[in-house]
């Protein structure tokens, strides 16, 4: 069965892969987030003032601080055509590998089922198709992010500088990823904050003092001055934050303050339940689960929140192979479809209800799965204190019963058919049927 999967699954996905980024990408589409990082690294290369955006406008600006501005300087050497298609090729290499090392993460190989089922749904997500469409970075962070988790986790105290290296090259770029800084921070690893915070300055303070002029940003000041207040604002249009959809719709700013409150509270609650049963019991779940809780309120609560930051909740959706997942649930994939998905509700006869359901999907996929953790959080807590198991930690004992439970023997083979004239064939899928039966959850390792 493993096998059948597999030959469905591995082309279906590496058409997918193609499509989005071959077809779809290099179409483009009306936003363009590369043209003004292509605008900033030739202006960086002449010597010209970068920071000096009309932020009147609702076009895709520059926002990469004069750190990211140096990161991307390679591509101010090439034609604009051939700078975005090699910079779709990364962040497409970046998500693939991305894919492979979070199969790693989770003990499963490119043999399993998981690796084309991983891929294919990777790719068919809108947080994807819409980063190579438009052109965004996000797929390297992405990768940078799966490394922070996997070199944190490997248990070997070296790696962990390289877990801050990862994460802090992430915020040269943009501070997408700093609550992740707070899981380090609670598991009392010191090594990768140092580096985290180390990184994102040599970058910058080399950016604005480089002797070398086609390397120093002209006008590094304006980013502190006009960039940063206008980042740190919020914006009404494609903002998937409470304040963002609350200044949109009009909503009262009390109700706004309210939301965010409730969604601190909830989120607060979770993460500190995961830490106190499960930080030292499942560091695994523990890590990728609070990861998922803190990027997805840091999107509702702060300002800014777009669609495509979901992809950096595929480390976090990948616990749902986990026994212990609190993603085996209905309501947690109602809530993944709201921001995952590239479905458009828009209505042409009902266009008020369309454009809620469509502009709003995100947001109440987001809320959906910051509720779901917490019920499913709380009620094992008040399930194993009602039962005086708090000691054991609040997993429900027949998880335990399950881990400790023996596969069930499997029987031999039987012959369907008249038996025929053996051959070398039969000798091997005999022992590709017996290895397969001797070891439980072959289908998916």
């Amino acid at each position: 069965m493993a096998t059948v999967l597999r030959s469905i699954l591995w082309p279906i996905a590496i058409m997918a892969v193609i499509h989005r980024s071959y077809v779809l990408a290099t179409n483009g589409y009306i936003t363009d987030d590369f043209a003004p990082v292509y605008r900033a690294v030739i202006n960086l290369k002449k010597g010209l003032n970068i920071y000096d955006e009309n932020f009147d406008f609702v076009d895709p600006h520059y926002l990469y601080p004069p750190g990211g501005t140096l990161i991307m300087a390679p591509f101010g050497y090439l034609p604009v055509d051939a700078s975005r298609y090699w910079f779709i090729f990364f962040n497409t290499v970046a998500m693939v590998l991305a894919a492979y090392f979070l199969l790693r993460l989770f003990n499963f190989t490119l043999t399993s089922v998981a690796a084309p089922a991983l891929l294919l749904a990777m790719f068919c997500t809108e947080s994807v198709t819409n980063t190579l469409v438009f052109g965004n970075i996000n797929g390297c962070i992405l990768l940078l992010e799966v490394l922070f988790f996997r070199w944190l986790l490997d248990g070997n105290r070296n790696h962990e500088w390289w877990a801050g290296v990862a994460i802090g090259l992430t915020l040269v770029v943009k501070p997408l990823l700093a609550p992740l800084l707070l899981l380090p921070l609670l598991n009392r690893q010191w090594r990768p904050l140092v580096t985290a915070f180390v990184v994102p300055v040599v970058f910058n303070v080399f950016a604005i003092v480089s002797p070398i002029d086609r390397l120093r940003v002209r006008d590094p000041e304006n980013f502190f001055t006009r960039t940063l207040p206008y980042i740190m604002s919020t914006r009404d249009y494609f903002n998937s934050s409470i304040v963002g959809n609350g200044i949109y719709y009009g909503l009262p700013m009390w109700l706004i303050t309210l939301l965010r409150i409730v969604f601190v509270v909830l989120a607060v609650v979770s993460l500190w339940l995961l830490y106190r049963y499960y930080r030292t019991r499942d560091q695994l779940f523990w890590m990728t689960t609070s990861s998922g809780v803190l990027l997805i309120t840091s999107w509702l609560v702060l300002s800014l929140g777009q669609g495509y930051y979901s992809m950096m909740l595929f480390p976090f959706l990948m616990t749902v192979v986990l026994p212990n997942s609190v993603l085996r649930n209905w309501p947690a994939w109602l809530g993944i479809y709201g921001f995952m998905t590239m479905d458009r509700w828009l209505l042409g006869h009902w266009p008020t209800t369309g454009r809620a359901l469509e502009y709003l999907k995100i947001t109440y996929g987001w809320s959906l799965v910051v509720i779901v953790v917490f019920s499913v959080l709380l009620f094992r807590y008040l399930d194993a204190k009602a039962e005086n198991r708090l000691d054991e930690g609040i997993d429900p004992p027949w998880m335990k019963d399950v881990a400790k439970q023996p596969a069930p023997a499997q029987p031999a083979p039987r012959l369907l058919m008249r038996p025929r004239r053996a051959s070398s064939c039969d000798g091997i899928a005999f022992l590709v049927v017996a290895r397969a039966n001797s070891r439980p959850g072959m289908l998916f390792r």
